[in-house]
């Protein structure tokens, strides 16, 4: 099984801000996206720095409320949110 990696957040300066985790790129930018404000309309680009690397993985990511699913929890809200990303590229530094 595969281990946890960490992704640090990047803007389009270069300053790093919040480390978001998952086994998988996509995972921590799925993360990253559920917590912005950004609509399919108008995606946000998510730029992760894997540590330890020098790759930058670029997505473009939106959320969207939907409905909750039938077989919900009773504390689960009527609307929830679901984040959606897609892959752009994978940039490499050239020094960290």
């Amino acid at each position: 099984m595969s281990e946890t990696r960490n992704f640090v957040l990047r803007d389009q300066k270069g300053n790093e801000h919040g480390v978001f985790t998952g086994k998988q790129p996509r995972q921590a930018a799925l993360k990253v996206a559920n917590r912005g404000k950004s609509t399919k309309s108008k995606p946000a680009t998510i730029r992760l720095r894997e540590r330890g690397t020098k790759k930058v993985h670029v997505f473009k990511g939106w959320k969207e409320q939907v409905d909750a699913p039938k077989n919900k929890p009773a504390w689960m809200p009527d609307k929830i949110s679901k984040p959606h990303v897609k892959k752009m590229s994978i940039d490499k530094l050239d020094q960290i």
